[in-house]
């Protein structure tokens, strides 16, 4: 995913910025306003934050010559929402470019966009989806962890299509080669990367679960019923 330093070419990597940066910027105010309305948070969000850095820092080769990692958003998506989990990626995405050579700084508004907004938003929106409709809450987090990661994929290979349109095909050829190259390496991490997000969730609920239910993210009867079970 971490499209690398100067790969993008002008006016791309500056159209990416321009979308990310407003984004981060709210996330920020949002961050802000949430801690100074209740630190108790702050231990989940550096948790969020590690989680984030140390599954997206796994980079693995591809047999298709490309690399694949796991971005661990979904999991700052479903407790924060997707606003501060941009915050929480950008961060990251810096610390990476400058210090790990994964990706690069003149990449990272497109980085952010795709790791960042794009996939927290997908995880963010299947999270409340499936609560809704009832299903088991580890499986709603399976399922909003690993559609996160695939969007960050999807939308990295659009990325790349509107910079590299095919000769023949245009951008929607591109784009299905760019998917391509993901897919066979990415929909397996990604499922890999939704039970570790599950797991990780189940820990969380298990420590600090008055946490959770004050800040919306999970309700006290689903609590209950947890508890009941293991019981």
């Amino acid at each position: 995913m971490h499209i690398m330093e100067g790969f993008l070419p002008h006016p791309w990597w500056e159209i990416w910025f321009a979308l990310s940066l407003p984004i981060v910027a709210f996330g920020v105010y949002k961050m802000n306003k949430m801690i100074k309305d209740s630190r108790e948070t702050l231990p989940l969000l550096a948790v969020a934050g590690a989680f984030v850095f140390v599954l997206s820092s796994l980079k693995l080769p591809s047999v298709t010559g490309s690399c694949s990692h796991p971005t661990g958003t979904g999991m700052g998506s479903i407790i924060f929402g997707p606003w501060i989990t941009s915050v929480l990626a950008m961060i990251v995405l810096v610390y990476q470019a400058v210090f790990l050579a994964h990706g690069g700084l003149t990449t990272l508004g497109a980085n952010t966009f795709s790791m960042g907004i794009a996939g927290p938003v997908i995880g963010y929106l299947v999270y409340k989806a499936a609560t809704k409709v009832g299903l088991h809450l580890y499986l709603t987090v399976f399922l909003a962890a690993t559609l996160a990661d695939w969007a960050t994929y999807l939308v990295t290979s659009v990325q790349l299509a509107l910079a590299f349109p095919a000769a023949s095909g245009g951008v929607l050829s591109s784009f299905e080669a760019f998917a391509a190259v993901f897919a066979i390496t990415q929909i397996p991490l990604a499922i890999v990367e939704g039970m570790v997000t599950a797991l990780m969730f189940k820990y969380i609920v298990q420590l600090r679960s008055d946490v959770l239910v004050r800040m919306n993210v999970v309700s006290q009867s689903t609590i209950k019923k947890l508890k009941e079970a293991v019981t």
